[in-house]
């Protein structure tokens, strides 16, 4: 295959699991919650790539900025011929930050579970990095990871990127359990860089994800649209809210859709109830101090070597040796 190209594109994706059966399940519980990964449809995405470009949302800029103010001294802890392996690399936009200041990268494997952006994300890598060998796999990397045969042999040292503080979306023991599979997928002498938001006043977390336009709650409420659309759902939307707020004794936001009247609610045939004020949950993300993530990263068999923050320590990028 000629340089420019990828490589190999290699489709180990997971059986669709079915948004009807998640939903009716997560609304019929006592407490109700919807995992946040069903935030991201089409509408989802769109609306998400918007929250980024806020002004009170901080966290993509500052590590963008980060990333990019010490890209060279991340890339010299690498070293030179490293395979470098994204998890959820979406649509690969700050690895490119990394792959420009390292030295002649063996390849570039992202890992993602939807094919629809990994194989053209992927493919413009490819293309922007003639010499770079990039090998996409679709799956997914939450679950338990073999690299095919085209990965694993080989003696080039692999290197785990992990951005955009997803790793907070993750509870405590979900985070340590996914740290301890990258530490066994990436080997002997592997290493990994990971995004994690820091913690910071409580004011600046409230605005950043209870933006003034209303972005941030239309992309909340947009789960509600999509049960609309794909499963014959009748929710009113304005008799739902968005409800986000920090939790200090838990280190985390909270995210969740709020009814705000007794009602009932038809979802795919089936009618369920909704009390005044009964809260559906969507998502954590949890913030760190420093020390805090370093602690866990010990927890998960990694040793922290470096820790970068930007220049108002909003943000931090972990460098872990396993």
């Amino acid at each position: 295959m000629s340089k420019g190209t990828l490589r190999a594109y290699l489709d180990f994706a997971p059986r669709e699991e079915s948004f009807r059966d998640v939903a009716l399940a997560g609304l019929t519980r006592h407490r109700k919650a919807i995992p946040c990964r069903f935030l991201y449809d089409a509408r989802g995405s769109e609306l998400f790539e918007a929250i980024c470009n806020l002004p009170e949302y901080y966290v993509t800029r500052a590590e963008i900025a980060l990333l990019a103010e010490r890209a060279g001294e991340i890339a010299a802890r690498i070293g030179p011929r490293a395979r470098l392996i994204e998890f959820g690399s979406g649509a690969s936009t700050k690895v490119r930050l990394l792959l420009a200041a390292l030295d002649r990268p063996a390849s570039y494997v992202p890992i993602d579970i939807s094919g629809g952006m990994l194989h053209p994300a992927a493919s413009a890598v490819a293309a922007d990095f003639p010499a770079l060998a990039v090998i996409a796999v679709c799956a997914d990397y939450m679950e338990p990871l073999r690299l095919p045969a085209l990965v694993r042999l080989t003696t080039d040292r692999r290197v785990g990127f992990f951005p955009g503080s997803t790793i907070g979306n993750l509870t405590p023991e979900e985070a340590v359990v996914f740290l301890r599979g990258c530490r066994e997928l990436l080997g002997p002498g592997g290493a990994m860089i990971v995004g994690a938001d820091l913690k910071k006043d409580a004011g600046v977390l409230h605005a950043a994800y209870n933006d003034a336009a209303g972005v941030t709650a239309r992309f909340t409420l947009n789960l509600l649209a999509r049960m609309n659309r794909e499963l014959g759902a009748d929710f009113n939307l304005k008799r739902f809210a968005h409800e986000a707020f920090y939790n200090p004794d838990a280190g985390r936001i909270e995210i969740y859709i709020r009814s705000l009247m007794d009602q009932l609610v038809t979802i795919a045939g089936r009618r369920i109830g909704f009390t005044a004020g009964e809260r559906v949950h969507v998502e954590y993300s949890y913030k760190f101090s420093v020390d805090e993530f370093r602690r866990l990263a010990l927890r998960a068999g990694f040793k922290p070597v470096d820790c970068w923050t930007d220049a108002e320590n909003r943000f931090s990028v972990h460098y872990l040796v396993a």
